[in-house]
């Protein structure tokens, strides 16, 4: 009985020293002791990692909707993208030449979550300066 006591006391004691030391050398690494998850921000999105922009979505969803100086665009909530005029399709296009390169994908976002469609017209425009 006194070498079963022995033997868990002996192994408790080796458990110890090992904590110990390993402690020691994360300590002498410069090693952190919480490993943090290397996620960019929203802004470092570049449309090649599909998580990446879901995520980011997701946390545009739950946040205020951002607008561009174009709360005249929410008329269009709901219209399909192939159902503007000519003149509809003029006023998404001034404020997509006014905004800065930097804007059109925060602004393609705000679209998205507020239901307005993109007019196919210009599409392939804002694709391009999302791109960019």
């Amino acid at each position: 009985m006194n070498i079963f006591f022995i033997g868990i006391v002996s192994l408790l004691i080796l458990a110890i020293i090992a904590a110990i030391a390993t402690k020691l050398t994360k300590k002498k690494a410069g090693e952190p002791d919480v490993v943090m998850s290397a996620s960019g921000d929203c802004s470092s999105c570049d449309g090649t990692d599909d998580k990446c922009e879901q995520v980011c979505m997701m946390e545009a969803a739950i946040k205020d909707i951002e607008y561009y100086d174009d709360e005249e665009l929410d008329r269009f909530r709901g219209r399909q993208s192939d159902q503007y005029t000519d003149e509809e399709v003029e006023e998404f296009a001034t404020v997509l030449y006014t905004m800065r390169p930097n804007e059109v994908k925060g602004w393609n976002r705000s679209l998205i979550l507020r239901e307005i469609n993109i007019p196919n017209q210009i599409k392939d425009e804002l694709i391009a300066m999302i791109e960019d």
